[in-house]
């Protein structure tokens, strides 16, 4: 019988976390970041904002509904997914099932990372993993094969352009002919921001994260999700704020990353968080309203909101740390989120940002 290789995760302060190998047999190294989701974890998986991050899922039994097919369809975007490949560095878990049952299942978790090549550890305390990165912040780790004596490099996360490694590298075009036509910024976009758009009956060109897209015919701009820090995307920052001093005043909506992106294209500040948002159940409200909603989440940076402008002002408050949660034009047709009303996975009750976005073209 085939015996899992002993792996261990080391954490750069020191602190070391034993179990097994159940993915691909091979050393990595990332930011250690934790999601408190209890489903989802194929569209977590492909969602290109984990990119260089190693990621713990605090739920604690992983595996048991397995993976489904990946399908593309006639629009190009992938059918369960939200991205073509895995972007996670590696995957850590507590307890995991290789017995799966689920109706559209094709293949197990851990046949789905090994075939992709992403190392992932099972038998890890992930509640004491949680609390200390919930303590002392995230920080970068080590996830690292016990008999093997290679020593890998530490992880670079800081200062690190992620957003030039997911963008896509020409422009794409989907759902052509439409009646409105939209720019999506491509910093990292999931499928489904695509495919809401799409569903609106709306014209998508996507562009790379730097691509001067105000030469090019189009009714409104989309700002998408990507990962890392915003402060290494100023080609994107300059040409967005270009796009805010044009004359002909035309909508902008941004998600997670376009909200810290539109926000420093305003005139705003942007930090890191000391553990960051990721998971299905943060609670935000709408500014000058009692209006909760419960919103899924998976950054790792914010807009400090008393940095915004006059003209500039809150539009979501987190109501578990009081954070920002999206911006808004006093006057203009131009906010956004940093929340993910599209989900996949997680709860749509933000959905509705989608339409006032439409409405506006």
């Amino acid at each position: 019988m085939y015996q899992q290789r002993k792996m261990t995760l080391r954490l750069s302060n020191g602190m070391c976390f034993h179990g097994e190998s159940f993915g691909y047999e091979d050393s990595t190294a990332g930011e250690v970041v934790f999601n408190t989701a209890m489903s989802g974890y194929p569209e977590s998986l492909t969602d290109p904002s984990y990119a260089g991050q190693m990621l713990v899922l605090t739920y604690p039994l992983i595996g048991n509904y397995g993976v489904p097919a990946f399908t593309i369809e006639d629009n190009g975007l992938a059918t369960f997914m939200e991205s073509g490949k895995i972007h996670v560095k590696a995957l850590i878990a507590s307890s995991y099932s290789g017995n799966y049952n689920h109706w559209n299942a094709v293949e197990s978790l851990s046949d789905w990372l090994k075939r992709e090549h992403i190392p992932a550890i099972t038998g890890v305390d992930t509640r004491e993993l949680t609390k200390i990165l919930r303590e002392q912040g995230v920080m970068t780790g080590k996830l690292l094969l016990d008999d093997d004596t290679e020593e890998i490099q530490d992880a670079q996360y800081e200062n690190v352009n992620f957003v030039e490694q997911v963008s896509c590298r020409e422009v794409i075009r989907y759902n052509e002919g439409a009646r409105r036509k939209v720019v999506l910024l491509d910093c990292g976009v999931k499928h489904n921001i695509i495919r809401n758009l799409i569903q609106r009956d709306i014209e998508v060109v996507r562009v790379p994260w730097d691509y001067d897209f105000n030469s090019l015919q189009f009714d409104g701009l989309f700002l998408s999700n990507g990962p890392g820090d915003p402060n290494t995307c100023m080609k994107a920052v300059n040409n967005i704020r270009t796009f805010l001093a044009q004359q002909k005043i035309r909508p902008l909506m941004g998600i997670c990353m376009g909200n810290q992106l539109l926000a420093k294209a305003a005139g705003a500040d942007v930090y890191k968080l000391k553990y960051g948002h990721r998971s299905h159940n943060q609670p935000v409200r709408m500014e000058g309203t009692n209006r909760c909603f419960i919103t899924s989440q998976n950054h790792g940076y914010a807009v400090n909101p008393d940095s915004l402008p006059a003209d500039w002002k809150p539009y979501f408050t987190n109501m578990n740390d009081n954070s920002n949660e999206g911006i808004r034009h006093i006057s203009r047709p131009w906010f956004s989120a940093q929340f993910h009303p599209e989900a996949a996975s997680g709860p749509t009750d933000t959905e509705f940002l989608f339409d006032d976005f439409v409405s506006l073209l």
